[in-house]
């Protein structure tokens, strides 16, 4: 895997102002936001009040495979190489604001259930992107996708991502999963069989936000799993908080006792990162680290 030349690794970045963070549920670089309410069957645009019919727009979106995935990189403390990228989601229907981050239809998704599609989409466009692109291959390394609670506890999932492998003759190595711990509960002994599966396939499993839920450490008792990446409420003020420390600290020495890695999430300065090698964090993501990106700007 390539090395990427980040500053935050080597030392401290020249002044800036704080960088902005959009709303994006599950992804560990974008601070999430509370939604409003979503009516049956209308969700609320990123500028609050405009109301979006969602169905259509969604449909349509996939029909024409207006869903585009932007890449944000995972990179090693230890060294600063490139391990994996995480797969983002984004609407790129000609919204005058832009390519929309999942914030915007993701609670309407997973209310409706449309969402086991959009998956399914996302799912399916990394592995072909994998399988056919030898430039994207060496730009990405391995892929990250987000899994939901709807399609973690589909018992068909496994065997299409089985499958997706085969067709497009994906090393099982290049692809992980990612699942939150809502994901989980809604379906343990499904998402126990996800998780085991594909560590049987030779892919990677992450638990997601680990830390955010009052039965984290529980769900390390129950679900396989091979990189453990701690939720961003614990990174982002960990440089002056003791408790963030103590914390991260204890799950680095689970983590490595059961012989697994960890991430950091919103990883966003050079003392931050400075501080997470020195407790032994293997691997951080982040802003600080790299914004997510569309593949051809990461390929030229």
């Amino acid at each position: 895997m390539r090395s990427l030349d980040r500053r935050i690794l080597a030392g401290p970045p020249p002044p800036q102002q704080p960088l902005a963070q959009p709303s994006e549920p599950r992804q560990p670089s974008e601070p999430r936001q509370p939604l409003a309410p979503i009516a049956a069957s209308r969700g609320e645009g990123l500028a609050g009040a405009e109301a979006v019919d969602w169905g259509p727009r969604l449909r349509r979106a996939l029909d024409r495979d207006l869903l585009v995935l932007h890449f944000q990189p995972i990179v090693s403390l230890a060294d600063g190489q490139l391990h994996h990228h995480e797969a983002l989601v984004r609407l790129d229907d000609g919204d005058p604001r832009g390519p929309l981050a999942p914030g915007a239809f993701l609670p309407f998704a997973e209310r409706t259930g449309i969402v086991r599609e959009i998956d399914a989409h996302v799912i399916e466009k990394t592995l072909a992107l994998l399988g056919s692109d030898k430039a994207a291959r060496d730009a990405l390394g391995a892929v990250a996708v987000n899994i939901s609670a709807l399609s973690a506890s589909d018992p068909g999932l496994l065997e299409r991502i089985r499958g997706g492998l085969a067709r497009h003759r994906v090393a099982p190595s290049r692809l992980l999963v990612e699942l939150t711990e809502t994901a989980a509960v809604t379906d343990m002994r499904a998402a126990r069989a996800l998780c085991a599966g594909m560590l049987e396939l030779g892919c990677g499993v992450a638990l997601d936000d680990f830390g955010a839920g009052y039965g984290s450490f529980g769900y390390l008792k129950q679900l396989p799993f091979s990189h453990l990446k701690i939720d961003g409420e614990f990174i982002r003020g960990i440089a002056g908080s003791r408790t963030d420390r103590l914390v991260v600290e204890a799950l680095v020495g689970v983590s490595r006792g059961l012989g697994r890695r960890t991430i950091a999430e919103f990883v966003q300065d050079h003392e931050s990162a400075t501080l997470l090698r020195a407790l032994g964090v293997d691997y951080a993501q982040g802003y600080g680290i790299g914004r997510p990106r569309a593949l051809a700007a990461i390929c030229c």
